[in-house]
């Protein structure tokens, strides 16, 4: 015969009025917002005409609605933490938005005339639609324009537009 898993650990659970119910911990999973507990609290049901015992299963936010049991061993119940920051992402930071922007500059008519920023760039303007790689390129060849080299779109898109290999001695 298979062995019967073992009954979770019990845990006190705040209900939202403040009452304390003693209920079951089947497992805990963190978030980016904190963590989650896996709870059942005992409760009624209707069965057959019979009102008959039974168990509300529900996540709840920790600590704010469990507290533990004295003596009570946790380290059975399954529990999720969320992967370590890569040290990658440690060392540079959050990613920046994706995209580009044109501020166009002089009185707007004439061949294409402004700076490509970056959609983060202090200098970008407000409200100006995010240009994808294409439409950036095909932008930034029209002689009038520029690259910003305060948000980096400069260093992003030169090698792109010049190849990479711009500025090495090739021997060609």
């Amino acid at each position: 015969m298979a062995d019967t898993p073992p009954e979770p650990p019990a845990i006190i659970v705040v209900l939202p009025d403040g009452q304390e119910v003693t209920g079951r911990l089947h497992e805990r999973r963190q978030t980016p917002e904190g963590w989650r507990y896996k709870v059942s609290v005992p409760a009624w049901r209707v069965q057959d005409n019979r009102v008959v015992p039974s168990w509300y299963t529900v996540w709840v936010q920790a600590p704010a609605h469990v507290k533990p049991v004295d003596g009570v061993s946790y380290e059975a119940v399954p529990t999720t933490r969320l992967p370590p920051p890569s040290a990658v992402r440690e060392i540079l930071g959050p990613r920046r938005p994706s995209g580009w922007v044109l501020q166009k500059t002089g009185d707007g008519r004439g061949p294409g005339r402004g700076i490509v920023h970056a959609v983060d760039c202090e200098e970008a303007p407000a409200g100006a639609p995010a240009l994808t790689l294409n439409q950036v390129l095909d932008v930034a060849e029209h002689p009038g324009v520029r690259l910003c080299s305060l948000c980096g779109a400069a260093a992003e898109l030169d090698p792109v537009l010049n190849g990479f290999g711009h500025g090495l001695d090739t021997g060609e």
